[in-house]
């Protein structure tokens, strides 16, 4: 099954628009709560929930920028500290993630951090019960090889998911859920590289890609 840009775009946007609505619906609550709040302590609180949604809101948008969009201009390579905000604020947003960072590469290709962050985005999906994700990557002469390793009490990965990471959408259609792992399959075939999800075992699951260099 092919997927037209215009379909994959309203995938991605119905996504973000998805990942948004929960912290910027209680922006919107906590203006009404405060525009109503005379006590000067519940003014407080209504000002620090207010600071922490617009923040998380911030830390989405700086990420679905970078893993989704157009930023770091139109050059072939980022800067691998941007990526590493971008994941940092996304998943230091969920009090029950702890992220290792293992990639000493200054630059990574711009394919190569899509396919990181969306992974990262995937796998922080996967500990419902909390846990670590550790992002790795080596970049030689002919290949970026890109492993990230999520480890908690329990982790679920959607067989959809499993399935358009590896294969792409196959038969069946894309939900705005799987976007980001159409995106991996898709940034991963154009460039003739692969994907690969292990079984979880043992509170571990694998997600590996390789990007041929050109």
């Amino acid at each position: 099954m092919t997927i037209s840009p215009v379909d994959f775009a309203s995938l991605l946007c119905s996504r973000l628009c998805h990942d948004l609505l929960s912290p910027v619906g209680a922006l919107n609550n906590g203006l009404e709560l405060l525009a109503d709040e005379t006590d000067p302590e519940m003014r407080r609180r209504c000002l620090e929930l207010l600071n922490e949604s617009a923040r998380v809101s911030a830390n989405k948008l700086k990420f679905f920028r970078l893993a989704f969009g157009a930023a770091g201009g139109f050059g072939e390579r980022v800067d691998v500290r941007e990526a590493r905000s971008a994941v940092e604020g996304l998943l230091g947003d969920n009090k029950r993630l702890t992220l290792q960072w293992a990639v000493e590469e200054p630059e990574l290709p711009k394919a190569a951090v899509k396919v990181l962050l969306n992974l990262a985005l995937i796998a922080g999906d996967t500990l419902v019960r909390g846990g670590t994700v550790t992002i790795g990557s080596e970049e030689t002469a002919d290949a970026t090889e890109i492993v990230l390793r999520a480890e908690g009490p329990r982790i679920v990965l959607d067989p959809d998911l499993r399935s358009t990471l590896t294969n792409g959408a196959g038969s069946e259609a894309v939900t705005p859920r799987a976007a980001a792992a159409f995106l991996v399959h898709a940034i991963a075939s154009e460039a003739g590289g692969s994907v690969i999800v292990s079984e979880p075992v043992e509170g571990t699951l694998l997600f590996g890609a390789a990007l041929p260099n050109r």
